[in-house]
């Protein structure tokens, strides 16, 4: 599929973006919305280390600060020998605003990939449906 390629292009491309001066661990993302817009994420560190976001986390909140809340794919890349996973705040955001059959494409170096979904990144995930 050309357009998961071109995707997880933008992710890796996002990595030299990241601005990671503390653990020098960049991650990139690409967010795709319903009608194919791209958003990329990078992860922004913080000398104030709880200050930190995330790849994912940036891509999402862009969107959303855009007006963009329906979404169709979701890459994450990092320089990792095994595809890159997101952390717990990053899986929760993701359930926030997708749903859990949502794909999900992670990315390591040289290729390596896994797919996966929302739902099987975080079950039981805490939702609106739960208020």
């Amino acid at each position: 599929m050309k357009a998961k390629a071109e995707w997880i292009e933008i992710a890796r491309l996002a990595l030299d973006k990241a601005y990671v001066p503390y653990s020098h661990f960049p991650v990139g993302a690409c967010l795709v919305t319903e009608d194919g817009a791209t958003y990329q994420g990078i992860n922004i560190e913080n000398a104030s280390f709880g200050l930190t976001n995330c790849a994912e986390r940036t891509a999402f909140f862009k969107a959303v600060s855009e007006g963009n809340r329906k979404f169709q794919h979701l890459v994450v890349a990092g320089h990792t020998p095994a595809p890159i996973s997101p952390c717990g705040a990053c899986r929760q955001v993701m359930a926030e605003f997708c749903s859990p059959e949502m794909p999900v494409t992670l990315v390591g170096d040289e290729g390596v990939m896994k797919e996966t979904t929302v739902g099987e990144l975080l079950p039981y995930s805490f939702t609106d449906k739960d208020l």
